[in-house]
């Protein structure tokens, strides 16, 4: 899945990027308001990590006019700020969770993991079609029982598939899902972790069905 994280520190910023692509998530990052919230209306985002200390716009402002463009991503507050008013500020503003910094990256990592299943009103962590299993807590695939060995881009297309089995799914939303948006990526690179996913689920799994032109479905064989 893909996040948003608007964060003006750089270090920082940094720190969170790592921890959620080595969480399996496409991350696009953002350092002002204004930027985040001309994107946020443009790009499929499943969170966005909002910090409020923003050097442009407050953040609260920022999500203030997310809300009212019509974005219904989950965000999650990162702030310095942590009285109760700040806190009920945020939450009524449309904020879906609120963490305070410091904090820790499991507790984080944790927070971000139950705002995407949120968005996706799938609460519960399993992803399960048929034999095939995925924990998104723990980031492990199993087929009849068999751990699957995914790289971070095959689990995300698996989890991206999954989140809508038996129903298509554009190229261009599963690539938005997949790649973060300043990725450099070649015209086929979807194809090959397709390509890829799909041999991995080979014999006795699920296929990913090309419906040339518009998209891919995963379905039983």
């Amino acid at each position: 899945m893909r996040i948003m994280v608007v964060e003006d520190d750089p270090r920082l910023a940094r720190g969170i990027v790592g921890s959620l692509k080595a969480e399996g998530y496409a991350v696009d990052h953002f350092g002002e308001g204004e930027e985040a919230i001309e994107q946020s209306g443009c790009e499929p985002y499943s969170t966005i990590v909002l910090d409020l200390g923003l050097p442009d716009v407050d953040g609260l402002e920022v999500l203030r006019r997310m809300r009212r463009g019509g974005c219904r991503t989950p965000v999650l507050i990162l702030t310095a700020r942590d009285t109760l008013n700040d806190r009920v500020s945020g939450l009524d503003q449309g904020a879906d969770d609120y963490m305070s910094k410091p904090f820790e990256p499991a507790e984080f990592q944790a927070r971000v993991r139950a705002l995407v299943r949120r968005g996706q009103n799938a609460p519960d962590p399993i992803l399960q079609f048929g034999g095939l299993l995925l924990d998104r807590s723990s980031r492990v695939a199993t087929l009849n029982g068999r751990p699957l060995a995914l790289r971070r881009r095959e689990m995300a297309v698996l989890e991206a598939l999954m989140a809508r089995a038996g129903k298509l799914m554009s190229r261009n939303r599963l690539a938005a899902q997949v790649f973060d948006h300043d990725a450099e990526v070649s015209p086929n690179a979807l194809e090959v972790h397709v390509g890829r996913l799909r041999r991995k689920l080979q014999p006795d799994g699920p296929e990913i069905n090309t419906v040339r032109g518009l998209g891919y479905i995963l379905e039983n064989a």
